[in-house]
């Protein structure tokens, strides 16, 4: 079972692949693709957390903008005519997860950094 916790919007959810969820609202259009922050990864039994997170990645889509419900709010205080009434209602986006995965090849930047010891060395000949 491949699952994930990812951190979006101060909060953090566990999440796997075609599940859907309701986060905090996100500065992304509807249809777009986003990148979520991974603080674990479970691969079948293989967990992945700390230094090794450089090699998950976690996926989703925007499914589309929402509004949570109306949470009212009442201040009152007693014998002197106070009343105030006001209402809340959050901003969220619904996400659809599309893929929990670990790379497993090695990460472009040490591919250059030994591309460009190599081309040294042909000079240096």
């Amino acid at each position: 079972m491949n699952y994930a916790i990812v951190k979006t919007g101060g909060k953090q959810y566990r999440v796997e692949e075609g599940q859907t969820l309701l986060v905090e609202r996100l500065r992304a259009g509807e249809g777009d693709k986003v990148a979520l922050d991974p603080l674990m990864v479970r691969d079948g039994d293989k967990v992945v957390d700390g230094d090794d997170l450089a090699k998950a990645k976690v996926e989703a889509k925007v499914v589309g903008h929402e509004r949570g419900p109306k949470i009212r709010v009442l201040k009152f205080k007693p014998k002197r005519g106070y009343k105030r009434r006001t209402g809340h209602r959050q901003e969220l986006t619904r996400l659809e997860i599309t893929s929990v995965k670990l790379l497993s090849r090695k990460p472009a930047a040490k591919k250059a950094a030994a591309a460009k010891s190599e081309g040294e060395e042909a000079d240096g000949s």
